[in-house]
């Protein structure tokens, strides 16, 4: 039995080793990666201070009402990468509401969704609903030529209104869930409120219609390009979180694990010692 014990407790050891070995080589890769999210989230926090204003002009315009009309489109921003916590739950949650907030008239809300985070989610929970999806969108490094692309092949599906849900940044360890409301030309005109409004600015250049289909398009784009910065911005944030709280774990459960080892070590140690001087009393005896 002897023989077979020692076998038994040193591959206990070995295991624990084996382990050690993985959790100390994780959490290498976790603080390596939070390195690399904290660079990236103070270049993405630059861009986003940079674009913030944007769609100030609209928004002040045009306000911020998602109670749409007619033929409308939420357009949830996720992310195409995991490891990043609460950030796409989020937006996925309030999605979810909103496909309920709609006006008396309205038609069952269209989904338009950026990000593989969202579609894996959302295509489960309604998939007769979503019209199109773009994913890789954030991979790369987000530029306004990229929004301005996914605005054009949205203009096609002729929406009276978009209402684009994302996370805004508010600080490394906070960032609130927005939703961003862009009208179509239809809409505005269609609101004499609004047009009253607009029409107490004084501008140059084609009419009506026409500079408010402009401003339409281009108010689409501002809006995506600013809410894929936000987004971008907050997954990063939450992404350093997540891999801080990944390394304490990683280094929690190593010091656990050392412990452990040391245990069963010394453990076999006195065993040892015990066995060598029986047989040296028994010897003398």
């Amino acid at each position: 039995a002897k023989p077979h014990e020692e076998q038994v407790r040193f591959a206990s050891q070995l295991v624990v080793r084996q382990r050690m070995k993985s959790v100390a080589n994780i959490g290498k890769i976790t603080k390596a990666m939070k390195m690399v999210a904290a660079a990236r989230m103070r270049g993405a926090q630059n861009k986003v201070q940079e674009c913030r204003g944007m769609t100030d002009p609209c928004s002040r315009i045009f306000g911020e009402n998602p109670l749409v009309k007619g033929t409308s489109s939420t357009v949830p921003i996720t992310s195409d990468k995991g490891l990043c916590g609460g950030v796409n739950s989020q937006v996925n949650r309030v999605t979810r509401v909103l496909q309920q907030v709609v006006g008396p008239d309205a038609e069952d809300p269209r989904i338009a969704i950026l990000g593989d985070k969202g579609k894996s989610v959302l295509r489960r929970v309604f998939p007769s609903n979503i019209d199109s999806t773009f994913t890789d969108s954030t991979k790369q490094a987000i530029t306004f030529s990229t929004a301005s692309a996914i605005a054009e092949e949205m203009l096609q599906k002729n929406y009276s209104s978009c209402r684009i849900v994302f996370n805004r940044f508010k600080s490394a360890i906070s960032f609130q869930p927005t939703v961003a409301t862009v009208l179509s030309q239809e809409s505005i005109e269609a609101d004499p409120a609004l047009v009253e409004k607009f029409d107490e600015y004084e501008l140059e250049g084609p009419d009506r219609s026409e500079f408010l289909q402009d401003l339409s398009e281009f108010n689409l784009a501002s809006t995506l390009y600013w809410g894929m910065l936000e987004n971008n911005c907050s997954e990063q944030a939450s992404r350093v979180q997540a891999m801080e709280n990944s390394s304490k774990n990683a280094s929690e459960m190593l010091s656990e694990l050392t412990i452990k080892y040391n245990k069963t070590r010394q453990a076999g140690i006195t065993t040892e010692l015990i066995e060598i001087i029986s047989g040296a009393v028994a010897l003398e005896g």
